[in-house]
């Protein structure tokens, strides 16, 4: 296969690139057409995309704790009681 072949292959959308076999040999191709540097780059886009990711999960995780922190009922009450009771000023002191 001529390298004028393998540019045509892989620059005209296939059905058979929707296929793991397929999408296989298209990453192949396009891995015989790149050069060092650009693999090199790919990778560094693919491991910031995957540092941001993991980076992501880690605040989704902070945030749903945050969100399943209980609540104290009894406290809430309690703090409405006291201003009902005592008043907004005095209600802080207790």
């Amino acid at each position: 296969m001529t390298r004028k072949e393998l540019n045509k292959l892989c620059q005209t959308p296939d059905w058979r690139w929707a296929t793991p076999e397929g999408a296989e040999l298209h990453t192949l191709l396009l891995g015989l057409l790149c050069t060092f540097r650009e693999k090199l780059e790919w990778l560094e886009e693919a491991e910031t995309l995957s540092l941001r990711l993991r980076s992501g999960r880690g605040q989704t995780r902070a945030r749903k704790s945050a969100a399943e922190k209980p609540v104290d009922l009894n406290r809430q009450n309690r703090q409405f009681n006291r201003k009902r009771l005592y008043g907004k000023r005095q209600a802080h002191r207790i």
